[in-house]
């Protein structure tokens, strides 16, 4: 027997066999005229987000941010060079675009801290993530049991040192074992050679 959860699931992960995909094309025309960052009233994929730790409960809010999609834009060098050596194309940024995103809505409520966030949506300019927040003064969240770690005073800013699972990803923690030597304790370690 399949919970609720598991059809809205499956939904996801096939949007063009689901009512996903007449959603999405609903929903972008209205995300393309909001601003960047933009609470919710409750999460677009409820499955994805109660496993990352949402509940619907006070002290915990749900923001869903506009970024921009693509590398770093970086302008054409003027000077004489061998076309080779402009590096103008495929210059990424360090971190992802989804940390980039925590980050825009750690600014916008600062008083909270980034629990985790999702991938909602795309086009081609933009990306949309929804971002769960936690306010870690609230009673609510401080008696629960699941949650009151983050009120730890180590969990401060965390979004901004890499806490968080798009974070981890970006500073090559994913993974264990082989290959992921130098990552650990921190990209700064073992001669700045992590990454």
């Amino acid at each position: 027997m399949k919970s609720m959860y598991a059809f809205i699931r499956d939904a996801w992960k096939k949007p063009d066999e689901s009512y996903v995909d007449e959603l999405q094309w609903e929903r972008m025309q209205l995300w393309r005229r909001e601003t960047s960052v933009v609470r919710v009233e409750r999460p677009t994929r409820l499955d994805r987000a109660r496993s990352l730790g949402y509940k619907a409960k006070q002290g915990i809010i749900v923001a869903r941010v506009k970024i921009r999609r693509g590398g770093r834009r970086k302008s054409r060098y003027i000077r004489g060079r061998r076309t080779k050596h402009m590096g103008v194309n495929k210059i990424t940024p360090g971190k992802s675009i989804q940390s980039i995103a925590e980050e825009r809505a750690a600014r916008r409520y600062p008083n909270m801290q980034v629990l985790n966030s999702y991938w909602v949506g795309q086009d081609g300019r933009h990306k949309w993530y929804e971002t769960i927040l936690v306010d870690t003064s609230h009673p609510v969240i401080k008696s629960d049991k699941n949650l009151k770690w983050i009120t730890n005073a180590n969990q401060k800013g965390r979004v901004y040192r890499g806490k968080t699972s798009a974070g981890r990803k970006g500073r090559g923690q994913r993974r264990k074992g082989i290959g992921t030597e130098k990552t650990r304790p921190s990209l700064r370690s073992h001669n700045n050679t992590g990454k």
